[in-house]
């Protein structure tokens, strides 16, 4: 039996980020400005036509999914990777410290910056439209944030995890993955995320603070031939 968490991309545009949502009933989208996210509900050949007619010329688009994606006529796999989903088994509780703050439009650029330096994921200057990221400074420069990405009723994804190299060993880490899933927890939703199988530090980290595997997936990169 299917999860809603198998194919995330799929259930968050068809229900807390339908607002963002680009395509039809077969195959959606985030805006290329918030993310090249896109997904099907199902295999069907119609399904994955309508996944190519989303594409642009010299674009790449990113399925997730607990699948491997199918590629449609007409695209090409450019990479895959496997990627393991996971999820907090209690809710978090919220926990507070003076050096985390909300972020905000004025730091975008700072935001996409560190991801760029860091590589936590894809990334772009419009993803606060996911929701809502924290950050620490250091000397007026962003070392450290955290945030919200894939929404559905009931879960919202811990994302964008990441600590400037000269910060590491601080624990800042930690520090803003328990300050983010406890936001998420107070709302009332499941926290769960998404890292690279191959990244056992990240996953022994999300394991020490209550995170257990629901689910390996699969990311698939995506371009029209």
């Amino acid at each position: 039996m299917s999860h809603i968490l198998d194919r995330p991309i799929w259930s968050a545009l068809q229900t807390r980020h339908a607002s963002l949502a680009q395509g039809d009933a077969l195959a959606l989208r985030y805006p290329p400005t918030v993310s090249l996210f896109a997904a099907t509900g199902d295999d069907r050949a119609e399904s994955l036509d309508a996944l190519r007619a989303l594409a642009s010329p010299g674009e790449t688009l990113l399925v997730v999914q607990s699948s491997e994606a199918l590629v449609p006529a007409g695209m090409k796999a450019v990479s895959r990777a496997s990627l393991v989903q996971m999820m907090a088994v209690e809710p978090l509780p919220e926990i507070a410290d003076p050096r985390l703050e909300l972020l905000g439009p004025g730091d975008a650029q700072a935001m996409l910056d560190l991801a760029t330096l860091t590589k936590p994921g894809p990334f772009t200057l419009g993803a606060q439209s996911f929701g809502s990221f924290w950050g620490i400074r250091q000397g007026g420069r962003l070392v450290a944030m955290a945030g919200e990405r894939l929404k559905q009723p009931g879960y919202t994804e811990l994302s964008g995890v990441c600590t400037h190299p000269d910060v590491r060993g601080q624990g800042l880490g930690r520090l803003m993955s328990l300050y983010v899933a406890g936001k998420i927890s107070a709302r009332g939703d499941r926290v769960y995320l998404h890292s690279y199988s191959t990244n056992t530090a990240a996953i022994t980290l999300y394991g020490s603070i209550g995170f257990k595997l629901r689910s390996d997936m699969h990311v698939t990169a995506l371009a029209l031939v």
